[in-house]
């Protein structure tokens, strides 16, 4: 498991019925590829985060597969329409079975 994890999200707080907004997703991630030696010469074992999605109440916005020459600490951006106040839910998957999730909420002003 890749230490100090950290995902953040930035969604506008509110948003017309019917607008597009952009979204904006980080994970702070070494992304280690499994090729690269430790201090010892030792083989660093991979870690990346290997897929990342968005669901809008619980209907897919994007769904993304992420290779290992991804770089550290990956960005995302994508827009969304939102046509109803709801819940973003972002999920990213590790090589190693850790998902890290989080949740935005968005109202329709």
């Amino acid at each position: 498991m890749a230490k100090d994890v950290k995902p953040r999200v930035k969604v506008p707080k509110s948003a017309a019925a019917g607008e597009v907004v952009t979204i904006k997703t980080l994970i702070s991630h070494p992304m280690e590829s499994g090729q690269r030696k430790d201090k010892d010469g030792n083989l660093i074992p991979r870690s990346i985060i290997n897929r990342f999605t968005c669901e809008f109440n619980g209907a897919m916005v994007v769904d993304v597969t992420l290779e290992p020459a991804i770089s550290t600490n990956p960005y995302i951006e994508f827009d969304a329409k939102v046509d109803a106040a709801g819940d973003f839910k972002f999920t990213w998957y590790d090589d190693d079975g850790s998902v890290y999730e989080d949740v935005k909420p968005i109202e329709v002003a």
